[in-house]
């Protein structure tokens, strides 16, 4: 299947037009500019130029986009980073084109409906021309990735164009599950696990949703700029909160006492989800296990961060600084480094 691909990408005349697809941020071409993004390349076999060129772009995607999750994808084994980044690549250009409120409704519903066209018939051997695609159908292909996880995240993403709140924590669920659940699931066959996958993949989609959920929390006052919520509503009015006080609170900058106790009841809800998915690291092949660790405890403290700054989510964004990133990493890469040598012995 990855042979098919990659030698019609060869061919100029077997791809896609590029009016078929939006011509977003991610169609600028890359080159291999790191020594870094070479070795992950070669240790993954990928060498048809134009793979790599696609695979590189969405590696410098999640560097420049994604400082915590790139961060994370270091502790992977060489050979399993670039999947990892075809699959950020791809989500955060359907994030981009669903983001860009400068742009009609309308407008961004067609761009959807090309590149979910143009998805599926990548995912079916037909070569593309676009970085994003060409990169993410190669990993679909190489791990047998199912085409009902790409279906519901782009369901998910057509939801964000015409839902801006959601009433109850089961219309939530349907959201997150294609949002980010799924990706949880498509990551899942990258890193391996030591025992039957479907043991594993309810953690790994947990992971997907407490991660998601953090960003929500983390992003309150961003989203209400785009006129969304992502909280549930039935469980913000069991504290008097309703979308005009959380307006209320982005214009001043602040939360009020109700907003604070509706978010200490969100955190508390996504604490829960983290510990859900935490078992599941266990359950993974050893050498992904310092990945998903750091990523686990990383985006953990952002909720941390939410809490101690008093729920200040309305006037910045809030991160977790650079030091702890790179103090919670280094030991894990040691681990991670450990275990490879450890590997390569046997």
């Amino acid at each position: 299947m990855r042979a098919a691909l990659t030698s019609a990408a060869r061919d100029p005349c077997a791809s896609i037009s590029t009016v078929d697809v939006p011509n977003r941020e991610l169609r600028r071409p890359a080159r291999e500019t790191s020594p870094a993004a070479r070795r992950e390349l070669d240790a993954a076999g990928i060498h048809d130029p134009a793979l790599r060129a696609a695979y590189t772009r969405c590696r410098a995607l999640n560097a420049e986009h994604g400082r915590t999750y790139f961060l994370a994808t270091r502790l992977l084994p060489t050979a399993d980073r670039p999947a990892v980044h075809a699959l950020y690549g791809f989500a955060r250009w359907a994030d981009d084109i669903v983001d860009d409120t400068t742009t009609p409704t309308d407008t961004r519903e067609r761009e959807l409906h090309q590149l979910d066209a143009a998805l599926h018939r990548a995912l079916h051997h037909r070569a593309t021309d676009h970085p994003a695609l060409a990169a993410v159908a190669d990993t679909a292909h190489r791990y047998r990735l199912p085409t009902t996880l790409f279906t519901d995240f782009m369901r998910s993403m057509r939801m964000d164009l015409r839902i801006t709140e959601y009433p109850t924590r089961a219309a939530l669920d349907d959201y997150v599950h294609g949002s980010a659940g799924v990706i949880g699931l498509q990551v899942l066959p990258v890193l391996g696990t030591t025992g039957p996958r479907e043991h594993a993949a309810p953690h790994a989609a947990a992971l997907g949703f407490a991660f998601q959920l953090t960003n929500f929390l983390r992003d309150v006052g961003e989203d209400l700029d785009r006129g969304r919520v992502y909280l549930p509503a039935d469980e913000l009015a069991a504290f008097g909160v309703d979308t005009d006080r959380l307006h209320w609170c982005r214009r001043t900058g602040r939360p009020d006492a109700p907003v604070r106790r509706a978010l200490s009841d969100q955190v508390a809800r996504t604490r829960a989800l983290y510990r859900s998915a935490e078992p599941g690291i266990a359950l993974l092949h050893p050498a992904a296990r310092p990945c998903v660790r750091t990523a686990h405890l990383l985006y953990g403290e952002i909720l941390d961060l939410i809490v101690e700054s008093g729920y200040q989510v309305f006037g910045h964004r809030l991160a977790v600084p650079t030091s702890r990133r790179l103090g919670v990493a280094a030991p894990r890469m040691l681990t991670a480094l450990t275990t490879r040598a450890l590997r390569s012995r046997r």
